[in-house]
């Protein structure tokens, strides 16, 4: 890994902790800017997101996603269904 892809990485790590005390704090707009900026970094150094960030946010609306609080979270046979407030759903396998 390059040293600019070394501190994108850094960076979209620190976003996310940052998104995730933005979130307890009540914030939520500062935290849908912070996961947005990370998502803008990850395109321009063509970097995925770790999973666990990728998880913990909505697809549609870039929300942070809390379990209980702005997330539902639902399990079936096989998978994890995810429902954001905006009704949006995402489902991640699991075994």
């Amino acid at each position: 890994m390059t040293d600019e892809a070394t501190i994108a990485r850094e960076r979209i790590d620190r976003l996310q902790s940052m998104a995730r005390d933005a979130v307890c704090e009540g914030r939520e707009d500062r935290a849908r800017e912070y996961v947005r900026r990370a998502r803008r970094i990850a395109e321009r150094h063509r970097l995925r997101l770790p999973r666990e960030f990728e998880r913990s946010i909505c697809r549609s609306c870039d929300t942070f996603l809390v379990p209980g609080r702005n997330a539902r979270v639902r399990t079936r046979s096989g998978h994890v269904v995810v429902t954001c407030e905006c009704g949006s759903h995402a489902r991640y396998p699991y075994g």
